[in-house]
């Protein structure tokens, strides 16, 4: 039986204040642990954000589909699988419970509830990271649901493990994750003068991957 719509938006904005509060939570422990090695406190915070992603995508994923993204959203009304005045509702409660994400991390550590990012993200590298990295995030999504729906949890988690490594951005791939995260001025931080760039930049490697894998993954017409 199909969820309300009120509970879907419950998931929707509970699993996306976990995986914020995960990012930013492990981002603040990692730095404090890691003696100064950057490499290690990525590391630490990069398992932290897979393996939460792979709890709250099998958790919620049958009440509310588990997007945790407006991007995911996005195209999942780009293909009909979403109405798009949900679309505007999933988006609203994901923002708003990415913010409330980083006040609890910043609650737990004792530091400020509200703060501003410092950390300049900026520049064509890092441009190029988001967009490819929300590319292969939503390429990732797509090819589950079209040929394996039970791996979606793990495979987007081992995704986005990798991609933290491989892209410059670090793989934000949210635009409710970038927003949150530029409200934490934190090792997992962006200076919100940075974010509006990042946001365009997923958006426009969601639509690349919506376009390019719903053609290569759409099933052959019967002659």
């Amino acid at each position: 039986m199909p969820f309300d719509v009120g509970r879907r938006l419950a998931a929707e904005a509970l699993g996306t204040l976990i995986l914020v509060m995960a990012v930013i939570g492990s981002g603040i422990m990692a730095e404090t642990l890691s003696g100064g090695n950057q490499a290690v406190a990525l590391l630490c915070n990069t398992i932290a954000t897979g393996a939460v992603l792979y709890v709250i995508i099998t958790i919620f994923a049958p009440v509310s589909g588990a997007h945790f993204n407006p991007a995911v959203s996005l195209v999942m009304a780009l293909r009909g699988g979403l109405a798009w005045r949900t679309v505007l509702l999933y988006v609203a409660v994901q923002i708003v419970g990415g913010c409330l994400g980083a006040v609890l991390a910043h609650l737990m550590f004792g530091l400020d509830l509200v703060q501003l990012g410092a950390k300049a993200r900026h520049g064509l590298g890092q441009w190029a990271g988001e967009l490819i990295a929300t590319f292969g995030l939503i390429g990732t999504i797509l090819g589950c649901i079209r040929f394996k729906p039970e791996a979606v949890a793990a495979a987007v988690g081992l995704y986005i493990t990798s991609a933290y490594w491989f892209t410059a951005s670090t793989s934000f791939a949210n635009p409710a994750v970038t927003i949150a995260r530029s409200l934490s001025d934190t090792f997992a931080g962006i200076a919100p003068a940075d974010a509006p760039a990042f946001i365009a930049a997923e958006l426009l490697g969601a639509l690349a991957a919506a376009w390019l894998f719903g053609w290569l993954f759409a099933p052959e017409k019967p002659r």
